[in-house]
């Protein structure tokens, strides 16, 4: 016996879902209203969205040429740590900072590529 799911055993045939009807607001139908940004505002962020991306870029450089020069290994830190210089220095570790720094490079220029300012 199957029971159907449009039959109520009160009411009989139930209406279909009500469909909320469209909210308008003051600016009609398209949405809310824009807000209007001020100058400073948008060189602010221009300026924040430009600083990221130079910091990410330099960032991922910096990690993917520095693991494979002497200075990774031959500094004061690691000296005083043997065994976490033989770890610094294996090509895993260096393979994995190099990978995050082009993981790093590329988050940098994908945020510059997909820069849009509200209108």
């Amino acid at each position: 016996m199957t029971i159907d799911p449009k039959l109520s055993l009160e009411n009989g045939p139930s209406a279909p879902p009500s469909v909320p009807s469209r909210v308008e607001s003051r600016a009609g139908v398209l949405g809310p209203p824009a807000e209007k940004h001020s100058g400073l505002q948008l060189w602010l962020h221009r300026t924040s969205v430009f600083l990221f991306v130079l910091i990410s870029a330099v960032a991922g450089v910096l990690l993917v040429m520095l693991p494979w020069t002497d200075q990774w290994t031959d500094n004061y830190l690691l000296l005083m740590f043997p065994w976490m210089r033989d770890f610094v220095a294996s090509g895993f570790f260096r393979g994995f900072c190099s990978g995050l720094g082009l993981l790093d490079i590329w988050i940098g220029f994908w945020e510059a590529l997909h820069y849009h300012e509200h209108k």
